[in-house]
């Protein structure tokens, strides 16, 4: 160490023994001001004056000096590295977890070490870390609870071993929200993708199929129908409709469910899919939608679709769909006449109507 380096800290001691509380902070702040403000000319060797400066000062600071500490330093990349990890090994969260999640400072191996000795909000914050190696992502599986599983499988930079991504998938058994974000990674194994579909519920693998790219999207499929493609098969000819008010309901709160959605049931012969998107956008019970589709009066099929203001064009996919036999190009230009007349008021006063019918006990279609 060189003299001034070594007056420099006997200087700071003083000041610190003598200062008050109030002013050893401010002394933090001004020696960190100037670091940040010379960062970007400073050799390694000044860098190391820093170091030690700040390191001297940090000693007997406060745990909220420290956590502002820890906010400034985070980001930088030439931080003063004996500093940063120091501050990343504080028991305090508050004072740890800026550094943990952004500092480029921190080695793999000084991230292993403190994902095997701190507590889980310490691991937590490395799992929000831009990226992650595999040495660093198989401790903090071993060790993190279900917030930092979760939070791993949401890391679009975080390498996992096989190991590594096996215990997540074991982990997401009881876990939803953790199947859902497992099953939307393109690196997770195909042998580790059937083995999370196999214990998924049905209402993930639907949002699975509907939020996954569409080469992602089509592994998905052709797992799940090599896992029970008979069972699908049951589903399509006894419709789960208990499912499907799921599945419809979750659409509805996150703002997806529309025409278009209506139609890739429809398109997909999903039938109960189809029935539960119809009811919800006409605001009609599903059993009434459902009396009205399988009826011999395809007419009336227009009334719940012109409640919902859908385009014709949906319309006649839905008429085209549910219709055995087929419809006639003739009866389909009958009922595109029809629908044009109708108007959504008059379409929601009949589907009332309907409701009261029903309640009475009454056949559905008994007053059109």
């Amino acid at each position: 160490m060189s003299i001034a380096r070594t007056s420099l800290i006997a200087d700071l001691e003083i000041a610190i023994q003598s200062g008050s509380k109030s002013e050893r902070i401010e002394t933090l702040r001004r020696i960190t001001d100037l670091f940040l403000t010379t960062q970007d000319r400073l050799n390694a060797e000044q860098i190391d004056v820093f170091d030690e400066v700040i390191g001297h000062l940090v000693r007997r600071m406060e745990t909220h000096a420290l956590a502002e500490l820890s906010e400034r330093l985070s980001p930088i990349e030439n931080a003063p590295v004996g500093v940063v990890q120091r501050l990343a090994r504080d028991d305090e969260i508050a004072v740890a977890g800026p550094v943990l999640i952004n500092s480029a400072r921190l080695s793999n191996s000084d991230l292993v070490e403190i994902a095997s000795t701190k507590g889980q909000g310490h691991l937590l914050a490395i799992s929000g870390r831009r990226e992650l190696a595999e040495t660093v992502t198989d401790v903090l599986i071993e060790r993190g609870d279900l917030q930092v599983h979760r939070k791993l499988a949401s890391s679009a930079d975080a390498r996992f071993t096989e190991g590594g991504m096996s215990n997540l998938v074991k982990s997401a058994e009881n876990d939803d929200t953790l199947t859902e974000k497992l099953g939307l990674r393109i690196d997770l194994p195909l042998h580790l993708l059937r083995q999370l579909l196999e214990k998924a519920r049905e209402i993930v693998r639907e949002r699975l199929l509907r939020l996954a790219p569409q080469d992602h999207r089509d592994e998905i499929r052709q797992v799940l129908l090599s896992i029970d493609g008979k069972i699908l098969d049951d589903v399509q000819a006894v419709p789960n409709f208990d499912l499907a008010r799921r599945i419809v309901h979750k659409m509805h709160v996150d703002g997806e469910l529309d025409e278009i959605a209506l139609l890739q049931f429809v398109k997909g012969a999903r039938y109960a899919e189809a029935i539960m998107a119809l009811a919800q956008l006409c605001a009609t019970p599903h059993d009434i939608i459902e009396k009205i589709v399988q009826s011999d009066r395809r007419e009336a099929i227009i009334i719940p679709c012109r409640a919902a203001s859908l385009s014709w064009t949906a319309v006649r996919a839905i008429l085209q769909y549910i219709s055995r036999p087929p419809i006639s190009p003739d009866e389909l230009e009958n009922l595109k006449a029809d629908y044009a007349r109708l108007s959504p008021m008059t379409a929601q006063r009949v589907l009332r109507f309907w409701c009261v019918q029903k309640a009475a006990g009454k056949d559905v279609l008994a007053g059109k």
